[in-house]
């Protein structure tokens, strides 16, 4: 189900899975840029001019999602920006300028990153496995809400992860455990200080993505939740755009087939249960 910043919504509709593919191949490309702009995008309008199709069939002010999936991919030509949040925001400021009848529209993408093979930036190979993450909402006011986030890291630590003196009952399995190789996923996302801060052409996603890395390998611990927050603390201490932060982490820890004390052993994938982690931390 969807949420919007600008409160609850009565109806609202809109296309999803859109994938757009910007490929500069004049050789023109910024400094510090890639040539290869990939985003999957989901565009969500709401409108009382829209409610009569709920309750008659009457579609006369509908725009078809079929057409929104049009617009959407046809405009990202006239895009020349780097980063995701930018380009959520010049989509649905064209939308609405070009549909009076929409109210609001929210724009959200995930990045579809590639990373060149070669310094000359023509060869390309797919990146991550995390990805960043954008969500605008606009109506006519205004900005409503700029949101960023990476989705999808998968973090490995060898040693230095801890979990013990937890509370043992008649459900207690799991024993003490002082020194194990840790295997976590990780999701966050953001909101700013001030709608024009998220706008940074890709700068703060990166100083997040920087942060998680530099604050995982940084320090022993004795919890996923005591590593997230102390990346969450990290972040905001450093980014000042950063308002709030909302982190959530899986603990998909290898089993352990065989092992020869802390010196060498042989994993596998988790069962599927796995420990939701998760932390929301404001200025």
């Amino acid at each position: 189900m969807e949420q919007f910043a600008s409160g609850w919504k009565r109806n609202y509709y809109g296309k999803g899975d859109v994938i757009v593919y910007r490929l500069r191949r004049d050789g023109k490309t910024a400094a510090g840029q890639s040539p290869v702009f990939g985003a999957n995008i989901k565009m969500l309008v709401y409108g009382d001019a829209f409610w009569q199709t709920y309750t008659t069939g009457d579609n006369a002010g509908l725009i078809a999602t079929d057409s929104m999936k049009n617009f959407i991919q046809r405009e990202a030509l006239n895009y020349a920006g780097p980063d995701l949040e930018d380009c959520c925001r010049f989509l649905g400021a064209k939308f609405l300028e070009t549909y009076p009848q929409v109210e609001g529209v929210q724009v959200s993408s995930i990045e579809m990153p590639y990373c060149s093979l070669t310094d000359d930036q023509v060869s390309f190979a797919p990146s991550g496995p995390e990805r960043a993450i954008a969500r605008i909402e606009l109506n006519r006011v205004g900005t409503v809400e700029v949101a960023s986030g990476i989705r999808g890291f998968k973090l490995l630590r060898l040693g230095g992860s801890a979990f013990q003196g937890f509370v043992r009952d008649q459900y207690t399995t799991l024993p003490d455990v002082a020194n194990r190789p840790l295997h976590m996923w990780l999701d966050l996302e953001w909101l700013y200080s001030a709608p024009s801060a998220g706008f940074s052409s890709g700068t703060i996603t990166a100083a997040v993505r920087r942060l998680v890395h530099e604050v995982f390998c940084a320090f022993e611990s004795g919890s996923i939740q005591q590593v997230i927050y102390q990346i969450g603390s990290k972040i905001l201490a450093e980014i000042p755009a950063v308002a709030e932060i909302h982190l959530e982490a899986n603990n998909r820890t290898w089993d352990a087939i065989g092992e020869r004390g802390d010196e060498v052993g042989v994993y596998t994938e988790p069962r599927p249960p796995y420990g939701c982690l998760g932390l929301r931390l404001r200025r």
